[in-house]
């Protein structure tokens, strides 16, 4: 009897080793940094970058002066959004964080769009800026504010959310992401200019409209108020 219980304490212990070593994970870098290097050659990986020999690193690594300069913002949306991440800032890398500058034009629009990897924080430096998320299935409610040159808002990971220039003057905003590659998926661009375009009897269906309806909107051309 006792070694039948010696024999499956064995097991229990052999098991759970098993199991710890199985989702044994640790969501810090085990690095003081990992300097992003674009070379599809090198063999070793961190967050789909290659990772300069720390002693080769740079200050250059760590700097990036692009958000001093304002966007661009004479496009058919009235906004430009110049990121600060880790295709900016190579020491980024496996970092966890990211920054975008985003310029509003009077009545200028970052239209309704979703970061599927970050939260994001905005910070609003100027003038005077509609903002608001919506939340999931099946309630859809709009958490929305009037913003002002100091205030700060939230946008949890992954909600639909906007940012509109209600004033008549320009408007710049500070965001910082919860990622050092937070993504970016424009609704409207994604769903009516993708390519190849979606089959208009989807869109049909899952916007209640004419087809014709859908064909024009697909015909516009989509303005990308990103620079990269």
């Amino acid at each position: 009897m006792m070694k039948m219980a010696v024999k499956n304490l064995a097991y229990i212990v052999l098991l759970a080793m098993a199991v710890s070593l199985a989702s044994a994970s640790d969501p810090s870098p085990l690095q003081d940094y990992c300097v992003g290097l674009n070379d599809s050659k090198a063999v070793v990986f961190v967050n789909r970058k290659v990772c300069k020999y720390p002693k080769l690193a740079t200050p250059n690594d760590f700097f990036f002066s692009g958000l001093c300069l304002p966007g661009n913002t004479s496009n058919k949306v009235g906004s430009m959004v110049t990121p600060a991440n880790v295709a900016q800032i190579p020491g980024l890398n496996t970092l966890g964080v990211s920054l975008a500058r985003v310029d509003y034009a009077p009545y200028g629009l970052n239209p309704p769009h979703i970061h599927p990897r970050a939260t994001e924080i905005l910070t609003v430096l100027e003038g005077t800026i509609y903002v608001g998320f919506v939340t999931s299935n099946p309630e859809n409610c709009l958490i929305s504010k009037v913003l002002y040159k100091g205030d700060v808002y939230i946008f949890p990971q992954g909600l639909i959310h906007f940012q509109l220039n209600v004033g008549t003057t320009k408007a710049v905003a500070i965001a910082a992401l919860s990622s050092q590659n937070p993504g970016v998926i424009t609704i409207a661009k994604a769903v009516f200019g993708s390519k190849p375009a979606i089959s208009t009897d989807v869109l049909t269906k899952s916007f209640q409209v004419d087809k014709n309806v859908v064909q024009y909107i697909q015909s516009q051309f989509w303005t990308d108020n990103h620079t990269y």
